[in-house]
């Protein structure tokens, strides 16, 4: 069998956030709209997440068929197998999203599309996406680790319940997620009110995509050959305080001469198995010595993915990058090490 390329693959959205955020809200819309889209539902425990029951057609399976052509199933098993027979039913479906429960770091989740190798085949992360309860999050941020991994694994985050607090109190909360993840996309609303494509369809995960490495706010402040974002010299952004977690930080570099593959790939490799429980996700695009070609990649955890991406553009800056985010990040050590891989 040919591998698939990733126009076939289905895109699959991880939906997380803290009990109570809005992530129902958010489904029962995705299950109800008529978006003439099929969409797979996997939800963690059925019965803690109320669905709207008129939504479920035929509920005493682990399947269930939706009336605007959504399926939902329910793991209580094992996500691959639920997977499998998904794709196995007849007439596919556009997409699938997953539902963590609230207290799950989405990590595992996401590492299973890198690691089976029949979903991986057939399916392809899309994005992890985040909601976050506008009036409780800064409470939660204190008490709860689970809420900041889900904050820094994200890749969209919907601040949500913003018609119950002020606008400072909404901009705190932003700047708190801000100091945590500075690379996610993030949306506001009221009743999960966003346009189904602010959370569906983004492609985050696609390799291609991954030059929306550069965080939204930090500006290209100095570019010498080598420079690190430590948020404490992050530029404020609107006016907002500026957060900077004790705990979670993300660290970019980038250098701008060929690396050596033969020490990049033992270094990073030796990286992540060491730290990896800290580094929550990492991605780059690197430029190897010899090379035409882009190299692209990232990881969750210690399960790295990469691939040559496509032959560098003539007019583009042949440069490598890589960003971190996780906790109690070496960053002098990460720094140090990913300039020993230039090409001597």
């Amino acid at each position: 069998m040919p591998e698939q390329t990733s126009i076939d693959k289905i895109p699959v959205t991880v939906l997380t956030g803290y009990l109570g955020a809005g992530k129902t809200t958010l489904l029962n819309r995705i299950l109800s709209e008529p978006h003439g889209k099929r969409y797979a539902v996997i939800v963690n425990e059925f019965g803690e997440i109320g669905i709207d029951n008129e939504l479920v057609v035929g509920a005493d399976e682990e399947v269930f068929e939706m009336n605007n052509g959504c399926i939902c199933c329910t793991v209580r098993g094992d996500l691959v197998r639920i997977l499998d027979g998904l794709m196995r039913r007849k007439g596919k479906f556009d997409a699938i999203i997953v539902e963590t429960t609230g207290l799950a770091d989405p990590a595992p989740v996401a590492q299973t599309f890198f690691i089976d190798e029949n979903v991986g085949r057939r399916t392809k992360l899309d994005a992890v996406v985040t909601v976050a309860d506008a009036k409780w999050l800064n409470e939660r941020l204190k008490d709860a680790p689970e809420a900041k991994n889900q904050i820094a694994f994200a890749d969209v985050i919907l601040i949500n319940k913003t018609d119950l607090v002020s606008p400072e109190e909404l901009s705190e909360v932003e700047a708190r997620i801000r100091g945590i993840n500075p690379y996610a996309k993030v949306h506001k609303a009221e009743h999960a009110k966003v346009p189904l494509d602010a959370v569906l369809g983004r492609n985050a995960f696609d390799l291609d995509r991954i030059l929306d490495l550069e965080p939204e706010f930090l500006g290209s402040e100095n570019d010498d050959h080598h420079h690190r974002h430590d948020h404490d010299h992050a530029h404020a952004h609107g006016g907002l305080k500026h957060y900077h977690d004790e705990e979670m930080q993300s660290i970019s570099l980038h250098i701008d001469r060929p690396l050596d593959p033969d020490k990049f790939f033992p270094w990073v490799q030796d990286l992540v198995q060491k730290e990896g429980p800290n580094i929550l996700r990492c991605k780059g695009i690197l430029a190897f010595k010899d090379d035409d070609e882009r190299f692209v990649f990232q990881g969750v955890h210690m399960i790295l993915d990469g691939d040559h991406q496509r032959p560098w553009k003539t007019d583009e800056k042949r440069e490598s990058r890589i960003v971190f985010i996780g906790r109690n990040l070496p960053g002098k050590m990460i720094s140090e090490g990913f300039e020993s891989c230039i090409a001597k």
